[in-house]
């Protein structure tokens, strides 16, 4: 079974919790690094970017819009969420333990208490919305001037806009956050307070 730390190959796709570990390095690191989320934000869609040898030939669409301002990001908003899935999903006790000595029915059992836990900390601290309505395989027209940071293209990219095309995933946007409010001089660094048995 793979595990968090195995690092795939081009044939073998990550496993679904290699996938979860990497989804949360990297929200952690946008987050938490504006030189990150700016390198993010600069792609097509927010995507992490292609390997050189995979990239097409056709040039992509560029918006003609001038270079974002950069702003230092703070860390407590990230810091707070990791907390409240470690609180209810023992988010990082999962990620950091080394499920190479578990068989696959333990990490599934495990998995699905992890997994609850996360749904439950969206449901109660975002609305999280499609970004497009209508149904996956949907065929849907992108006039010039897209969104580009909201709708990604790919496959055969060829000219400019208007495209049309097959929604392979709607997308996710957040509509709102409800993050608990914080007490003045409360430490977000520490995420779970160690527990100590008398």
């Amino acid at each position: 079974m793979a595990t968090p730390n195995d690092t795939p190959s081009s044939s073998n796709p990550p496993s679904f919790f290699a996938r979860i570990g990497l989804a949360f390095r990297a929200f952690s690191a946008v987050l938490g690094d504006p030189g990150t989320a700016a390198r993010f934000l600069g792609m097509p869609g927010g995507a992490a970017p292609a390997p050189a040898a995979a990239a097409a030939p056709a040039a992509r669409p560029s918006p003609a819009a001038p270079a974002a301002t950069l702003k230092q990001a703070s860390p407590d908003s990230a810091l707070q969420l990791l907390s409240l899935l470690q609180r209810d999903a023992r988010l990082i006790d999962f990620a950091g333990e080394n499920l190479a000595g578990y068989s696959d029915a333990q990490v599934g059992a495990a998995a699905r208490l992890v997994h609850e836990g996360c749904a439950k900390v969206l449901r109660e601290h975002f609305q999280i919305v499609p970004v497009r309505d209508e149904p996956e395989g949907s065929r849907i027209a992108l006039p010039a001037g897209f969104d580009a940071a909201a709708v990604r293209v790919t496959g055969n990219v060829v000219g400019q806009p208007p495209f049309t095309g097959s929604l392979r995933h709607r997308g996710w946007r957040v509509a709102e956050v409800k993050l608990p409010q914080l007490a003045e001089g409360h430490d977000t660094r520490v995420l779970a307070a160690a527990e100590v048995d008398l």
